[in-house]
C-alpha cells in the first residue's frame, strides 16, 4: 500500500490504459495525504507542548495545526476509513483540550473518539475524557476513564502510557482522600517509567509527588 501501491496503479493506467486502475491511484494518494497530514499535526502538537514545559514559557498554537487534523478527518470520512476518522477526531478534540483549555468543545469530539474499536485511539480519548472529568469534579467518572485506558494500554504493552495514567489515578486518589492509594500509583509510575526511560513521565512523577 502507500507510494509503491500508487506507482503500480499509475503504471497500470498509463500502459494498459486501465481507468480504474487511475482511480485506484488517486485513493492511494488520498491515504496517503491524510496519514501525512494528521502525523504533521501531531508533530505541531507535540512542539507545542514541549514549547509549554519550558520555564516562563507562553506556547501559541500554530495555526496550521487544526486545518492538518480537518484535513485527514475529511479524507478518512470520504473514503470510509472508521478507524482514521476516529483519531483524526481525537485529535481535535486533544487540540481543543489541551491547546485550547476548551473542555467543553473537546470532551463530545473525544466522546465520539472514544466509540472507536481501535485500541489505541481508544485508550487516549478515555484519557483525555479523564482528565476532563477530573477538571470538572466527576472523580469517580475520571477515574474509571483513567483505569480503562490503562487497561487498553496493558493490553497493547503500551506500558509507558500506563505509567502516565497512573500520574493522573495519583491525582484522583489524592482528592478522593486515599493518600495510600495515591501514594502506590505514583510508586508503580516510577517503576515502569523508569524500566522504560519515560523520562518526561518521571518529571511527571515527581511533580504530582510534590504536588500531592
Amino acid at each position: 500500500m502507500g507510494l509503491e501501491q500508487f506507482r503500480l496503479l499509475y503504471e497500470r493506467a498509463v500502459y494498459a490504459g486501465d481507468a480504474e486502475a487511475l482511480t485506484g491511484a488517486e485513493r492511494e494518494l488520498d491515504a496517503l495525504e491524510a496519514a501525512t497530514a494528521l502525523a504533521r499535526g501531531q508533530v505541531l502538537h507535540r512542539r507545542f507542548l514541549h514549547e509549554r514545559a519550558r520555564p516562563d514559557a507562553t506556547p501559541v498554537e500554530d495555526p496550521a495545526e487544526l486545518p492538518l487534523f480537518e484535513r485527514a478527518l475529511a479524507l478518512f470520512r470520504a473514503a470510509g476509513d472508521v478507524r482514521g476518522e476516529a483519531e483524526a477526531l481525537f485529535w481535535i478534540g486533544c487540540l481543543h483540550q489541551v491547546v485550547r483549555r476548551d473542555n467543553e468543545t473537546a470532551v463530545p469530539l473525544l466522546e465520539r473518539a472514544a466509540r472507536t474499536d481501535d485500541p489505541s485511539t481508544r485508550s487516549e480519548a478515555l484519557r483525555h475524557l479523564g482528565t476532563a472529568a477530573f477538571a470538572a469534579g466527576r472523580l469517580d467518572e475520571a477515574r474509571e476513564h483513567l483505569k480503562e485506558s490503562s487497561r487498553l494500554r496493558r493490553a497493547s504493552g503500551e506500558l509507558p502510557g500506563v505509567a502516565a495514567n497512573l500520574v493522573g489515578l495519583a491525582y484522583v486518589a489524592a482528592a478522593q482522600d486515599r493518600r495510600a492509594d495515591a501514594v502506590a500509583a505514583l510508586d508503580e509510575a516510577h517503576e515502569i517509567a523508569q524500566g522504560h526511560d519515560a523520562h518526561a513521565v518521571l518529571h511527571d512523577i515527581a511533580e504530582a509527588r510534590a504536588a500531592l
